[in-house]
């Protein structure tokens, strides 16, 4: 189709589409619509009151162009004074500015700029504007002046970053930067183009220029701007509550066993032989609700921690110092305590009686089982060799223990589970400064199953006590099979794992909010017996127990998660400090391997099937303390295992790495047992429980942890990991490579050149 002519001349228009101005050559007009192609070739219809002007010459693309060139010089404030105050039409103000012979180009080019200046001029209707008035122009310039500062002022702010230096305007802003921040605001749009312009992440361009002052700093703060905004002190609160002077002195001289970084002892041990051989054992708890009341001032503080936050190197405590020292069952004095004895037979071990006391009991000696595993053994106390404190005391209580062992297998048996495997591994973190000892040590040795299995008998003895009472407490119930099979709850239920009628956490109350909760609950029923459901601080159905549960559950599965975490940033900052070249790791499935000298579990991408515990050697291409990755290959398979793999190096159990099942890498070594037995540093990195992903609880290091078996809630913690580390911290593991260690470790070793606990 040619185009039309109009008086003998090709027709072409400039008219209005979608907002906006075009120019086209006409094909055909059907009264008021004429039938347009634009220059690229379209056709498009355009009505007639949508034509702004009409022309023949020069040609549409060219018209556009001079047009554009035109807007392009025009003064936009000089054209606001020319322009009349009321409405008017683009070319009358065409013909004003450029004169009466004003070209198509200049009116077209004028509309243009009309067009795009909404600060000067408002549009009124086709082709019509209207200029603004002086104080909104004004205002509006005032405001385009600012935008372009921040513009410049971002910009420059980004380009600092790139260059390695941190802007004064971004100094003690870094933690809202990275955790919350404002994405409106310049500072984290430079901090974001510096990111993408080096191609690293937000946490990496505030390490390069000082703004965190190392990986391990970035990873405590990220957890402490969550869960501890207002940092990690205590208010003034005044003299620490002490029970009253009426409170019995026990006749007993108990001990605790606990490791040596353990500063919260929450449990001791007593024995004595009585007439008709007969043992009484003594399990004793300190006892801070017996100063603290529900809706003071520390229950206040409680409430909200939750929990003792542990990880390698550092502690949050539940409950300040003050309080801590007060209650924590330390040796050469009479601290108050809820203690429950236990009238065993000597000869069968067979429970005859029980009883639960408020009293003060004398602590004499605090032994730390890391400085007496290696003297107390299981034919040491056979055979009565060695010198040791309470030698006698131990020597009885191990056959005891030996025998709640056995009694809870066979319960295990007959829920349908396999007897629990004790040879088991655990890894402790000893921090200083920046260099980490990690040490292994075996569960299952005599002074862990001593402390494991008194308590768990002290919890579900006193489980059953609050039940007895009809006084609401909160149980650990798990049944052997099934989804979510294990949970908390307000009334007690079999904990098949552990082979116990019921379970309630009563024995960490200086560390867990749930335990002082519990000890409130049994005290109570030590003081008023069958009106104790009348006396106790929390009734039946109270709704604050219940927000308990849930508060406290997510409470500890983030606290798990940031130690989960920081034990994988001390496995990966091992390597560099040991400047491991090659490391050796076991098969625990598929292609899920652990490293065999710290609890660090890697999937091997294309390792090929290989039977469970064979050992190969990998090379360490390279790692990233910020991510939390590492890069391996099989270096070579060395061939069967020559020792038996635990149950909790099962593919669900995971270490301070990638999961078998996928899960993050920052689980540790056991990380169900992580969570259910109770002390950090003291429990984890000295004290480490256990449950394994089988269901297999192992020795719990402290008699007021103990490990709840294959906690379902530490599993959420485990998939919660996966999902939100997984992008970000996933262990990349490759079957190949040519990466060089050197490199990488020399890398690793200068960006956290300035390490340092703290931001």
């Amino acid at each position: 189709m040619s185009p039309i002519a109009i008086d003998g001349c090709f027709m072409n228009i400039f008219f209005e589409e979608s907002g906006g101005f075009k120019a086209g050559t006409v094909l055909s007009q059907q009264g008021e619509s004429y039938q347009v192609e634009l220059p690229g070739g379209r056709r498009s219809k355009i009505k007639g009151r949508d034509v702004l002007l009409r022309f023949e010459s020069p040609s549409p693309a060219e018209m556009i162009t001079q047009a554009q060139a035109a807007a392009q010089d025009l003064d936009m404030s000089f054209l606001w004074e020319c322009a009349p105050a009321e409405e008017f039409a683009f070319p009358v103000l065409a013909a004003e500015y450029f004169g009466e012979g004003a070209s198509v180009a200049q009116q077209a080019g004028l509309a243009l700029a009309l067009q795009a200046s909404p600060v000067y001029f408002r549009r009124k209707g086709r082709g019509q504007y209207q200029r603004a008035p002086q104080e909104q122009l004004q205002a509006a310039l005032a405001g385009l002046a600012r935008k372009q500062q921040q513009a410049e002022l971002q910009a420059g702010y980004a380009d600092q970053l790139i260059a390695g230096t941190l802007p004064d305007a971004l100094k003690g802003k870094e933690l809202l930067l990275l955790f919350r921040p404002d994405k409106n605001a310049i500072e984290w749009k430079a901090l974001d183009a510096a990111a993408i312009a080096l191609g690293k992440t937000h946490a990496e361009v505030m390490l390069a220029c000082g703004g965190i002052s190392s990986p391990r700093a970035y990873h405590e703060a990220a957890f402490l701007y969550e869960h501890f905004p207002r940092g990690t002190g205590f208010p003034e609160l005044g003299p620490t509550p002490l029970p009253g002077d009426d409170l019995p002195l026990a006749d007993v001289q108990a001990f605790s066993i606990d490791d040596s970084t353990t500063t919260e002892i929450d449990d001791a041990l007593s024995v004595q032989v009585l007439p008709d051989g007969l043992l009484r054992v003594g399990i004793h708890i300190a006892a801070p609700a017996l100063g603290i009341t529900r809706g003071d001032a520390i229950d206040e503080i409680a409430r909200v921690r939750l929990s003792t936050v542990y990880a390698p190197g550092e502690k949050i405590t539940m409950l300040p110092d003050a309080v801590v020292e007060a209650y924590t069952l330390a040796e050469g004095g009479a601290r108050p305590a809820l203690s429950l004895y236990v009238v065993v037979k000597a000869d069968t071990y067979e429970i005859i009686a029980t009883e639960t006391h408020a009293e003060r009991v004398p602590i004499s000696a605090n032994l730390r089982h890391n400085e007496l595993d290696a003297i107390i053994t299981a034919e040491t106390l056979a055979d009565g060799s060695g010198d040791y404190p309470h030698k006698e005391e131990l020597r009885l209580l191990w056959p005891f223990a030996q025998s709640l062992y056995d009694k809870r297998q066979a319960a295990r048996v007959g829920y349908g589970l396999r007897p629990e495997v004790q040879n088991k591994t655990d890894f402790n973190f000893y921090v200083e400064g920046e260099q980490v000892t990690i040490k292994q040590r075996m569960r299952g040795a005599p002074l862990d199953l001593i402390v494991a299995e008194m308590a768990i008998l002290a919890n579900s003895r006193w489980g059953r006590l609050l039940a007895e009472c009809g006084v609401p407490g909160i149980y650990r119930a798990q049944r052997a099979y099934g989804v979510n099979r294990t949970r908390m709850q307000t009334s007690p239920a079999p904990h098949e794992g552990l082979g116990v009628e019921q379970y309630a956490w009563s024995t960490s109350p200086l560390r867990r909010y749930v335990d002082l909760v519990n000890q409130w609950q049994l005290i109570a029923c030590v003081r008023h017996g069958v009106t104790a459901k009348l006396a106790a601080p929390f009734k039946p159905k109270d709704a604050d127990l219940y927000v308990t549960v849930s508060s406290f559950e997510a409470a500890y599965a983030a606290y798990a998660e940031h130690q989960s975490r920081m034990e994988r940033y001390w496995c990966l900052r091992w390597l560099i400090q040991e400047n491991k070249s090659q490391v050796q790791a076991s098969v625990l499935k598929g292609d899920t391997v652990r490293l065999n000298d710290i609890p660090l579990t890697l999937i091997v991408l294309g390792l090929g099937p290989h039977a469970r515990g064979t050992q190969i050697m990998l090379d360490v291409l390279s790692l990233d303390l910020v991510t939390l990755s590492i890069s391996v290959r099989v270096a070579q398979v060395l061939g069967a295992s020559q020792t038996t793999l635990g149950d909790d190096d099962d593919e669900g159990a995971g270490g301070a790495g990638d999961g078998g099942d996928g899960s993050d890498g920052a689980d540790s070594a056991d990380s169900a047992d992580s969570a259910d037995s109770a002390d950090g540093p003291d429990r984890a990195h000295g004290e480490r429980g256990g449950d394994d992903a089988d269901g297999e609880p192992g020795s719990e290091g402290d008699v007021g942890d103990v490990a709840d078996d294959c906690d379902e809630t530490q599993g959420d913690v485990d998939a919660s990991a996966a999902s939100s580390d997984a992008a970000t911290s996933q262990t990349v593991a490759i079957a190949s490579g040519t990466l060089p260690l050197a490199a990488a470790l020399m890398a690793a070793g200068e960006r956290d050149a300035s390490a340092s606990s703290a931001c």
